[in-house]
């Protein structure tokens, strides 16, 4: 458990810390006196989160962050509490992503950091600006192996920023003002703090006002703004000579705000596009120019126009696996490419690109643009005749029948819920779906774990981006299998009343290594039966929630309509095949011309 120390035996630490450090001038009396109102280290914690504009807090208590519990009762920031620390980082990281800002989270010392652990690793591979703050043992015990003890700097260390364990109460407004600085600005990414509780009690003079041209402590710590005008003149040059253009837009284009340049260039130029699975959003997917998500669940169209290009235009992506197959050597063989990231390291770690160009994706296109003739018009009419004729026979399509067919499902959803509606997904077959299938008109509204793949990402998401966008329609595409990860975050919608829209493809199995068994196993299927799955719709009632199941197509429609004329939350749970798969897949091993299209 995580709260069962008595006040009689936290005052009974704080006696043996006096007598054990002469480093600390934490005593019994300083905590007992910090409880009485004095200004103490979590006072000025929740004092320098305000004044980094921090409006929630997703957090789960436990005796290691007391103190600042304690002056949570006293702040203008809304706490909410989840099931699960895992709920709380995910629904932190979904908020940060719906609503361009830095999320945070808080949890208690040992399991309660442990806990967020996959969270802040999901939003380090997303790039997604994140606080995490974690309680610690007293800063005497430090590397005891004492009660609810974890080096959770150590732990965490790969998969952040940068982590900060705090050892002097006077170093608190510093950190938190770095911390925010360093999620939010370049590449963005989590950062976590970590406090000893005797550091939260410890009394401190009031900080002084933030100053604005504060340095960053942080030797590793670099800003890159606007690109090399050399580089940037090289490209523009490329893309005025190239006959066979094609833009990769990434999660960066989103990050940067360079949606909207980036639609200016598409246009101006007449450039085709495809996105990544962060990528989408980037430019609304019904755009003329979209030929959708390229790579092992791309469409063909996408995968064929990427091959067969002879320029390709990278911005913010890491030419991840998931596109290229792993195999460097044959992906855009041909083409000339030009790799806009504003990370340095991302530059020539997967392919060696011709043009490179660091800095922001915004800042640079913007550059390119103003370099450009103002109208291009239909340049290379004959490439554009090759991407319509792919585009007409290899569509993406399934058959309409008398079951249910989960792409029926979403088109469905975003038919009655409109395309102006944020979809979160969970991971598997239904997350694919979504991606192929969901109309998503503007960046920050389709919110996924992409890099990571965590299962159980949904639930919680959907909280984080519906606390993020309250007036806006949230819709969670959700599996059987994922939805069982973070069941319990039916609990934290129910008690915040938040009216999200959950979709849940059900077909008992877990859906995508059942594919994967189907194709690569010779159909020889193990332990992917769910067999002992719930009602779903009997687990919603007990939660609060209405359910609603759905079994034939022509139940989906009313069901849409009847859910969004729910003001509260709303289940629907869609009974589907656990014969359906996604196509196209590329296999592994191959390139991402040679897929499995299906019919």
């Amino acid at each position: 458990m995580q709260e069962n120390n008595t006040d009689e035996q936290i005052l009974d630490e704080y006696d043996n810390s006096r007598k054990l450090s002469t480093k600390q001038s934490v005593t019994a009396e300083s905590f007992t006196l910090a409880q009485d109102g004095k200004y103490n280290g979590a006072k000025c914690v929740l004092q320098m989160l305000e004044e980094q504009g921090v409006e929630i807090i997703f957090g789960y208590p436990g005796g290691a962050v007391l103190p600042l519990y304690d002056a949570l009762r006293d702040s203008s920031i809304r706490h909410v509490l989840p099931r699960h620390e895992q709920g709380g980082v995910h629904a932190a990281d979904a908020y940060a992503r719906a609503g361009g800002r830095v999320g945070v989270c808080l949890a208690t010392s040992g399991p309660g950091a442990a806990n967020l652990v996959t969270g802040i690793a999901n939003a380090y591979m997303d790039s997604v600006p994140l606080v995490a703050i974690t309680g610690q043992v007293t800063t005497n015990l430090l590397g005891s192996d004492c009660f609810q003890e974890v080096d959770i700097t150590g732990i965490t260390m790969p998969v952040t920023k940068h982590a900060y364990l705090v050892k002097n109460v006077n170093d608190i407004p510093r950190i938190i003002r770095e911390a925010f600085h360093i999620a939010g600005t370049g590449r963005p990414g989590p950062v976590l703090i970590d406090i000893p509780r005797d550091i939260q009690a410890a009394l401190l003079p009031q900080p002084e006002p933030a100053d604005k041209n504060q340095r960053i402590h942080i030797k590793s710590y670099r800003y890159f703004g606007k690109g090399n005008a050399g580089q940037i003149d090289e490209a523009v040059k490329a893309l005025k000579a190239c006959r066979k253009p094609v833009v990769y837009a990434g999660g960066g284009i989103i990050t940067s705000g360079a949606g909207t340049v980036l639609t200016q260039l598409v246009d101006t130029l007449n450039l085709p596009i495809v996105t990544t699975l962060m990528g989408i959003g980037s430019i609304d997917t019904g755009h003329p120019n979209s030929l959708g998500m390229v790579g092992m669940h791309g469409t063909a169209t996408a995968n064929f126009a990427v091959t067969d290009c002879d320029l390709l235009l990278a911005v913010g992506v890491r030419f991840d696996d998931r596109v290229t197959s792993g195999l460097h050597h044959r992906f855009a063989a041909n083409a000339t490419i030009i790799h806009i990231d504003i990370d340095p390291a991302e530059i020539g770690k997967v392919i060696i690109p011709d043009i490179p160009i660091v800095g922001d994706a915004r800042l640079i296109l913007e550059d390119i643009l103003s370099g450009l003739p103002s109208q291009t018009g239909n340049r290379e009419q004959t490439w554009w005749e090759t991407i319509r004729a792919w585009q007409q026979e290899h569509p993406l399509r399934y058959e309409p029948s008398e079951r249910l067919n989960p792409q029926h499902v979403l088109e469905t959803m975003v038919r009655i819920g409109g395309p102006d509606a944020i979809v979160t997904t969970d991971v598997g077959q239904h997350q694919m779906w979504a991606a192929q299938f969901c109309r998503i008109r503007h960046p920050r509204h389709f919110i996924t774990s992409a890099g990571l793949g965590t299962m159980g990402f949904g639930l919680p998401a959907a909280i984080g981006a519906q606390l993020a966008c309250p007036e806006k329609t949230v819709f969670l595409v959700t599996g059987d299998g994922s939805l069982q990860m973070t069941i319990q975050e039916l609990a934290t919608t129910r008690q915040n009343n938040l009216p999200i829209k959950i979709v849940l493809m059900n077909n008992g199995v877990l859906g995508m290594v059942r594919q994967l068994q189907k194709y690569l196993n010779d159909e020889r299927f193990n332990q992917i039966q769910l067999q002992a799955n719930p009602d779903f719709v009997k687990v919603a009632e007990a939660y609060g929630i209405k359910g609603i199941r759905v079994e034939k197509p022509a139940e989906m429609g009313p069901a849409i309509t009847a859910a969004l004329a729910e003001e509260g939350p709303v289940l629907i749970d869609c009974l589907i095949s656990p014969d359906e798969v996604v196509l196209p897949m590329v296999p592994p091993g191959k390139a991402i011309h040679e897929m499995l299209l299906g019919g």
